[in-house]
C-alpha cells in the first residue's frame, strides 16, 4: 500500500477514536455513567455499533482510554514545567502549584461513581509512579542546590507533596489552592 493511503487510514482511525472518546465523555457528563450504552455512543458518534466494537469492547474501556489520555496530558504538562529553564526553586514552585490546580479541577468533575471506576489502583498505578518520580527527581535537584530539607529523603518528600496537594480538590477557589501550594513549599524548605 502506498504511504499516503496508510497515513490516511491511520488519520481516519484516530479521528473516529477521538470522536468516540469525546462523545462518551459528553454522554456520561450529561446523563450519568449508568445510562450510557454502546448503542447510544454509536448513534451519537455517527458510526455503527459494529464499528464501535472494533475500537472498544465496552463503555468502561472507552472511559479508561479517555482518562489515560487525560492523565498523560497532565503528566506531560508537569514535565514541561519541571524541565523548563530556571532554578530548581522556581520550577518546583511551578510544579507544585500546577499539580494543586489539577487536583482542584479534578474535584469539580464527574461523580464519585465515575471516579471510583477510573481511579482503581490497577488503572492509576503507572501514572502515580511517574508522578512520584517526577516530584522526587525535582526535589532531589532542589535539595542539592540548598535551602530545602535534606533530613528527609526526596522520595518521602515527593509523597508528602502529592498527599498534601490532593487536599486542593476540596478547596473553594484557585487562590486557596495557591496558598496550599505555598504552605506545601514552605514545608519543603530547610528548617535551619
Amino acid at each position: 500500500m502506498p504511504k499516503l493511503w496508510n497515513e490516511t487510514i491511520e488519520a481516519h482511525r484516530n479521528t473516529v477514536r477521538e470522536a468516540i472518546l469525546e462523545t462518551t465523555w459528553a454522554l456520561v457528563t450529561e446523563h450519568g455513567l449508568t445510562s450510557v450504552t454502546m448503542t447510544r455512543i454509536a448513534e451519537r458518534t455517527g458510526i455503527g455499533r459494529a464499528t464501535l466494537y472494533k475500537y472498544f469492547p465496552d463503555v468502561e474501556a472507552i472511559l479508561a482510554a479517555r482518562h489515560e489520555r487525560h492523565v498523560t496530558g497532565h503528566l506531560e504538562q508537569l514535565a514541561v514545567l519541571r524541565d523548563r529553564p530556571g532554578d530548581a526553586d522556581e520550577r518546583l514552585t511551578a510544579v507544585l502549584e500546577h499539580y494543586a490546580l489539577i487536583c482542584h479541577h479534578r474535584g469539580r468533575h464527574g461523580t464519585e461513581e465515575l471516579a471510583a471506576l477510573l481511579h482503581r489502583p490497577e488503572r492509576v498505578a503507572h501514572a502515580q509512579q511517574r508522578l512520584t518520580d517526577l516530584f522526587r527527581d525535582l526535589l532531589t535537584e532542589a535539595v542539592a542546590t540548598g535551602g530545602f530539607r535534606d533530613d528527609v529523603p526526596p522520595q518521602e518528600l515527593a509523597h508528602f507533596c502529592l498527599h498534601a496537594l490532593t487536599a486542593a480538590g476540596n478547596l473553594p477557589s484557585e487562590d486557596a489552592v495557591r496558598r496550599l501550594a505555598a504552605v506545601t513549599l514552605a514545608g519543603l524548605r530547610s528548617p535551619r
